[in-house]
């Protein structure tokens, strides 16, 4: 199995927890190991603290995958801020996931981790944060599987959390990005080399994982996005140049993520429903009391701006603002002067807020 430690900063610390871990669906791990990272120092009041959730295949390196983002007087300032962000459960970025090792088995776990859900990610997230002594968060931000993590915080943890920044995301997947999910499932499933998820080591589903990675990215951009790029454009080797560039795509994911840790976390964003558990879908949503700025993508295709419309009309403390460009899903990582920009005004506004009541 590739060793995923290759690709993960030197700057990244870890946090081991041996106490056991349940997980919602009766899953139990006999630990937990967290990779992690910090930037800016923590305030002596401890109420200083930002924590970014990641997407699918991110990690907690932050500052690589949300690259601008980190800068003076922008969304993350070192000099005011202490940013956190942590590699989800069930990733292969440092954290306990499908490639850990199995005490049972003295094997990795490969298909047999355990069942995750996203509130196992925050719960695994606040043992984190829990163990570095922060009992307060002044913003959860982050992006679609992100997004649904900052919008769990606020359920399972509204004591702690101030103020909420989800973006391009839903309150509850949608059949329509289940469905999209499987197919890329059932791609890797379909790799000779998948062998029920116990792949060789030298031998993973690299075809099945890279078809996965191209089916995502025509759903991350837009129609105006791919046309105005590639058009009909043929390279010389006779492909079109959205082939060649989904097939560039789908060998990069290839090289530097698990394809059991992709199904482990689809089918984890699959279960996001805030409702979940907790009542009528509207009723839940209506009992939020935390302030939340919705980050809406006009161009999404796979968390079209109805669903975040939606989040904003039931959350009492809600507002919904629009990130208009034509680059789909991704737009949070491609426009970030914009996205920076949205972050401090919100940072802002809750400064003054507090201010305000302080006085």
């Amino acid at each position: 199995m590739r060793d995923y430690r290759e690709l993960i900063s030197e700057e990244t610390r870890y946090f081991e927890s041996q106490d056991p871990f349940a997980t919602e669906l009766g899953g139990l791990l006999s630990g937990l190991r967290i990779a992690y990272r910090t930037w800016g120092t923590l305030n002596t009041q401890k109420n200083n603290v930002i924590l970014i959730c990641h997407a699918l295949t991110g990690s907690a390196d932050a500052d690589a995958w949300w690259d601008g983002m980190f800068t003076e007087g922008g969304a993350f300032d070192e000099r005011k801020d202490f940013i956190i962000c942590s590699n989800v459960l069930g990733s292969c970025y440092g954290t306990t996931g499908p490639l850990s090792p199995n005490p049972l088995t003295g094997r990795h776990y490969g298909p047999d981790f355990p069942a995750i859900t996203v509130r196992d990610m925050v719960h695994a997230q606040h043992r984190l944060l829990s163990g570095l002594g922060i009992e307060r968060i002044r913003l959860v931000v982050g992006a679609s599987l992100g997004g649904m993590q900052v919008l769990e915080w606020g359920f399972l943890y509204p004591e702690m959390v101030q103020a909420l920044m989800p973006m391009g995301v839903s309150g509850r997947h949608s059949s329509w990005c289940i469905a999209q999910s499987e197919a890329q499932r059932q791609a890797i499933y379909a790799d000779r080399d998948w062998n029920g998820g116990w792949y060789e080591p030298d031998a993973p589903p690299a075809s099945g994982l890279g078809a996965a990675r191209m089916m995502a990215m025509c759903s991350y951009r837009s129609f105006e996005n791919f046309q105005s790029r590639f058009g009909r454009d043929i390279q010389e080797d006779g492909l079109f140049s959205v082939e060649s560039y989904l097939r560039y795509q789908g060998r990069k994911l290839v090289e530097r993520f698990d394809a059991n840790t992709y199904v482990t976390l689809t089918k984890a964003m699959d279960m996001h429903d805030l409702s979940r558990g907790r009542g009528p879908y509207e009723v839940v949503l209506r009992s939020l009391q935390i302030p939340v700025e919705i980050l809406s993508i006009i161009s999404d295709v796979l968390y079209p701006k109805e669903e975040q419309e939606e989040l904003g009309r039931l959350m009492p403390k809600s507002r919904v603002i629009y990130l208009d460009e034509p680059y789909g899903h991704d737009a949070f990582l491609i426009d970030i002067e914009k996205v920076s920009r949205m972050v401090v005004e919100f940072k802002n506004e809750r400064a003054l807020q507090e201010a305000h009541s302080a006085a």
